[in-house]
């Protein structure tokens, strides 16, 4: 039995949203908050009977604010008129040629989610008491969204303001038994889909027009949704940046607590503990650099036990000998003298030390796009606002108030600061992937994560130009809509938000940018793979085979009765003591689930083999929430 939300106008939630638009929630309205809506209704109708000319209802729209409707059709009187009148009064008229002549956007439909979305946010603001529609046309509105009635929204026609005039009066045209909708998964004429559902149309009266196409209903329900989305893609982008860091046997100080005391971006000390939370356990993190092999192409030779010769891949150091100790003594003296995949350097690259402050800075913008939609969910925002409890009022206008609550430039802005932030995450995501792949930053790892003993495998290389590609065309769309107001209404509204353009591009970017976080984590695992089974067969080298064995992997090593044999020998030694008393090297516990969850789907590339499926799935994966914790446990 599915979910019933009930509506009061006040305590929408974004996660009630989602149960509505993706998870076929139900509504019903509160009984208590329909008698402020009736009140709302009544007092219009009052003020109408008694001649008050008002906006909107006895009054035109937009540039037309200052033409009165008369008590009789002029056109009648014109030559060559039409005998027969059009139903209904002249204001009733009004409103239904509003909305029959507003809905007129183009391109492909919205998503059913998004139209869902927008249904019940428009339901939920009338609930407020202040627009003046009567409970019977909410109710219907409300029978129409618990039918699944979807109407027919193409995704381009709104300027934020006056509202989304135009998706809006695609909505509402159908409840009028016009236009188009989607019912069952079948396009239909609007009165048909109506009739199917079990409904009838509606007859607008005073300023119903008006309260169910002034607001922002689209904007919000697109941001909504993107906000949503990108939640879990924050969460995902982490993930996926300590597997990178795991697979890189990178350094943890740049994540520890006191140093983000001194620094307290909220979003950046989340991103910190978080990255810290996911590799706990880890004992690639902080690995000694002398620890680390470098990759070497498989040869025949390269192993002796049996279990060992399975490997693709053989593994090697660089003895340094003491005449080029000069002036690193003290280093040396903390570290042995083997060149393997780590470089000896105290700090990562930007890309996986500056971590917390670039993901964060991206989840502060999320946060703050959160807090200004939180607050609209659940505001009024049609033209005019109607208070028919104002006290001391003596005249209309104190109580029908003409206001600007329908422009969108709060939800803009907060989708541009998010719209500026998606690339700049899929960008730091695409830097790591293309370091994992780069031999000469990779830290000791395969060119492109392969062995390709024979020239013929690419590997990972195309991976990263995907990224590339997506990583670039979210940028050429980052620009803000916001910051190019094209008025409308003959001037009259000369200033308007572009927030629905805004919103639609932020919910179309998130795609692109699981996409990207999709092959880091894609690329991470294969990294992973190769720089803990590399570690251990070291391991497993130096405990079987002895400081001989280990020695035999080392360049640069004197042979005996050479100079400095001796203190080779005592020094790979140590180095294979150091192996030897290791347990297991592997990634943090979270980072380990995360990369099984993966391995479900996608083997590990031991040689070339077509890659769209794994690319497909991995997406898709990420897509699904398949790598938050309590799916990948």
């Amino acid at each position: 039995m599915s979910e019933t939300i009930l509506l009061d106008g006040s305590s929408l939630t974004r996660a009630q949203l989602v149960a509505v638009a993706r998870g076929g929630a139900k509504v019903a309205l509160d009984a208590k908050q329909l008698e402020r809506v009736q009140r709302a209704a009544d007092f219009l109708a009052d003020k109408v009977n008694c001649g008050e000319p008002t906006y909107g209802v006895t009054t035109g729209f937009g540039s037309n604010a200052d033409k009165l409707l008369g008590a009789h059709r002029v056109r009648d009187e014109l030559p060559g008129s039409r005998a027969e009148a059009p139903e209904g009064t002249l204001l009733e008229e009004l409103q239904h040629n509003l909305i029959i002549t507003h809905a007129v956007c183009v391109g492909r439909p919205f998503g059913a989610d998004v139209v869902r979305a927008m249904l019940l946010i428009r339901i939920n603001t009338l609930m407020r008491g202040h627009s003046g529609i009567r409970v019977q046309t909410l109710e219907a509105l409300t029978a129409m969204l618990n039918a699944g009635v979807v109407p027919v929204v193409p995704e381009k026609g709104s300027v934020g303001a006056s509202g989304d005039l135009a998706p809006l009066s695609h909505l509402a045209i159908v409840l009028l038994g016009g236009g188009e909708a989607f019912y069952e998964g079948e396009r239909l004429p609007g009165g048909e889909a109506l009739k199917r559902a079990g409904l009838e149309p509606v007859r607008l009266s005073f300023k119903e027009g008006l309260a169910l196409n002034n607001g922002t209903a689209q904007m919000l329900a697109t941001g909504a949704l993107a906000l949503h989305d990108l939640e879990h893609l924050l969460d995902a982008a982490d993930l996926a940046a300590a597997m990178t860091l795991d697979a890189f046997a990178g350094r943890s100080g740049a994540l520890r607590p006191e140093v983000h005391t001194l620094r307290p971006h909220p979003g950046q000390t989340a991103v910190a503990a978080h990255v810290r939370e996911l590799l706990q356990e880890s004992t690639l993190v902080d690995i000694p650099y002398h620890l680390v092999p470098h990759f070497k192409p498989w040869t025949a030779e390269a192993w002796n036990e049996l279990d060992d010769q399975a490997l693709s891949f053989d593994i090697g150091w660089n003895w340094v000998p003491a005449n080029q100790r000069h002036g690193r003594e003290a280093f040396y003296a903390r570290f042995l003298p083997f060149k393997g995949g780590k470089k000896h350097q105290p700090q990562d690259a930007y890309c996986l030390r500056c971590m917390p402050q670039v993901h964060g800075a991206v989840r502060d913008a999320w946060a703050q796009a959160c807090r200004v939609f939180d607050i609209e969910l659940n505001a009024v925002t049609d033209n005019p606002l109607i208070f028919p409890d104002a006290e001391g009022a003596q005249f209309i206008e104190e109580q029908v108030i003409s206001a600007g609550h329908f422009h969108g430039m709060p939800l803009a802005l907060a989708m541009s600061y998010v719209k500026a932030a998606i690339p700049v995450l899929a960008s730091i995501s695409e830097r790591r992937l293309n370091k994992l792949v780069d031999p000469a930053t990779n830290d000791g790892l395969p060119a492109f994560l392969t062995g390709n003993e024979d020239g013929t495998d690419s590997g990972f290389m195309i991976v990263q130009y995907t990224a590339a590609a997506l990583v670039n065309d979210l940028a050429t769309r980052a620009h803000p809509a916001s910051v190019y107001s094209v008025p409308t209404s003959a001037n009259a509204e000369d200033h308007v938000s572009m927030g629905a353009n805004e919103a639609r591009h932020v919910l179309e970017m998130i795609e692109d940018l699981g996409h990207v976080i999709a092959l880091e984590l894609y690329t991470a695992a294969q990294a992973l793979d190769y720089r803990q089974e590399m570690l251990n067969a070291a391991r497993r080298l130096a405990q079987r085979g002895g400081w001989q064995a280990l020695a035999a992997k080392v360049a640069n090593a004197p042979r005996e009765g050479q100079p400095h044999h001796e203190q080779f020998v005592a020094e790979v030694r140590q180095l294979a003591g150091a192996l030897s008393a290791t347990s297991d090297f592997h990634a943090g516990a979270d980072v380990r689930r995360a990369h099984a969850m993966l391995r479900k789907h996608i083997g590990f590339l031991h040689r070339d083999r077509a890659l769209d499926g794994d690319v497909r799935t991995v997406c898709e994966l990420v897509r699904q929430g398949a790598f938050h914790p309590a799916h990948a446990a």
